[in-house]
């Protein structure tokens, strides 16, 4: 999803300097993609090295993603009008 909306942007505003809600969109949706990598990166090291218990410290990890998704998310809703005034 990163990918498009960078093409997106370049395509649709052909670059032009991003700003407001359109910025932290793309900068929410960045770190989303960090944090779901950073997740996705601890449940496969646990389960290459076999262990059976995740480590304690993803959860809040991805207590963090779910939010950083949803307001990523809630933001996109702005922008395409659906959360918009009235």
């Amino acid at each position: 999803m990163v990918v498009t909306g960078i093409l997106a942007w370049q395509w649709e505003l052909e670059g032009q300097k991003l700003k407001g809600i359109l910025l932290m969109h793309l900068v929410m949706g960045c770190a989303s993609s960090v944090l779901i990598c950073t997740v996705w990166f601890i449940h496969m090291r646990t389960r290459r090295n076999n262990k059976e218990v995740l480590p304690g410290y993803r959860l809040p990890i991805e207590a963090v993603a779910v939010v950083i998704v949803a307001l990523t998310g809630h933001l996109g809703g702005f922008i395409s009008g659906v959360n918009g005034p009235g």
